[in-house]
């Protein structure tokens, strides 16, 4: 999985776990957005705006602000690379205006899209900028969230140790200032770090933790992503019946907040569970409810996942024939999005699902 970074009101994610490991989700792998310091679905130029006496200034304020909404909407579509561009032009702009809020919210998703393409070096740099901007201004929420921030990559790169520590300074900032939403953020983290290490009942009582104080913020969305990473350790200690119930509230309260991430994650493991204990049908039907949302989202990326997700339980029940089909759909749509990795990702899961029949 690879899911997330994050607003305060957003968790990072992980998806697909097994019982020996616990892998990022995708995606959303990372789900950091943004903000560190908006709550909700907040338009970003609600989040940027401040008054400038020249107009020169805010005629460079408006283009940095457009430019950084552009990335966002490329981001979502899934081309990283251009998500890339749009970021460093608006920095260039923002620099020179000397706005170092904008800068920061402008690294985080710039950081976000050097993940997503698989540039470490460059996202940990993009992250640690902005905790820099973040500790310049003395901004304690905002040093909360990016410190997760940088926990969750840390844990991608298979740094657990890392990730703890930096997770629970976090934690330690967020309770010296009371900060409600930052704490249940790193607790929830918290748990990532720990359902890494295998403690998976430690990780459980980590989440249930995570959720009070979600809950008492009326964090929405930072429930329903806690609720997911709930299912994942539940999936991964093998108890169905509890994965598939957290999961299923967790899709429950994403579907009526219109928190698509967190209800494609759910959906997804929902999908894993009830495939694991055969209840195919079922999982057929997720996945339907899965792929209209991806095209209601055109979002390319999220189709892609759906179509790769078909192939491999067609391929699981021995429908080999309608597997290749998905496959080849997945590997169109690898294609169109210029993702040569997945591409070449898919095109060998087909290969062997040939070689096999």
């Amino acid at each position: 999985m690879k899911q997330r970074l994050v607003f305060p009101r957003q968790l990072v994610c992980v998806g697909v776990i097994s019982r020996s490991q616990v892998l990022l989700h995708s995606f959303l792998l990372f789900t950091f957005l943004l903000s560190p310091i908006a709550a909700g679905a907040v338009d970003i130029t609600q989040q940027l705006h401040r008054p400038l006496n020249s107009s020169v200034g805010r005629q460079s304020r408006d283009e940095a602000d457009s430019l950084l909404r552009i990335g966002e909407q490329q981001y979502a579509s899934g081309y990283a690379d251009k998500t890339i561009a749009s970021c460093l032009q608006a920095l260039e702009l923002y620099h020179s205006i000397g706005d170092l809020k904008a800068q920061g919210l402008t690294y985080n998703l710039l950081a976000k899209a050097y993940i997503q393409i698989d540039s470490a070096k460059e996202a940990e740099d993009a992250l640690r900028r902005g905790l820099a901007i973040a500790r310049d201004t003395k901004d304690f929420q905002a040093q909360i969230f990016v410190l997760n921030n940088i926990g969750t990559f840390l844990l991608q790169e298979g740094e657990s140790a890392a990730a703890g520590k930096t997770v629970e300074d976090a934690l330690a900032i967020a309770h010296g200032v009371k900060n409600i939403e930052g704490e249940g953020l790193s607790l929830s983290n918290l748990g990532l770090v720990t359902a890494r290490l295998g403690d998976y009942n430690k990780a459980i009582k980590l989440y249930e933790n995570a959720l009070i104080f979600r809950r008492q913020t009326g964090d929405a969305i930072g429930e329903a992503n806690t609720l997911n990473n709930l299912g994942d350790a539940y999936l991964a200690s093998g108890n169905y019946q509890d994965t598939i119930a957290s999961y299923g509230e967790a899709m429950r309260t994403a579907k009526t907040n219109r928190d698509r991430t967190n209800e494609l994650r759910a959906i997804d493991g929902l999908v894993k569970a009830h495939t694991a204990v055969g209840r195919y049908e079922r999982a057929f039907d997720l996945l339907e409810q899965r792929l209209a949302l991806a095209k209601e989202l055109q979002n390319l990326r999220e189709e892609l996942k759906s179509f790769e997700s078909y192939a491999q339980l067609y391929k699981q029940q021995g429908n080999y024939l309608t597997a290749r089909n998905f496959y080849e759909r997945a590997i169109i749509l690898a294609r169109t999005l210029e993702d040569s990795k997945q591409e070449v990702q898919l095109l060998d899961q087909l290969t062997k699902m040939l070689q096999r029949k």
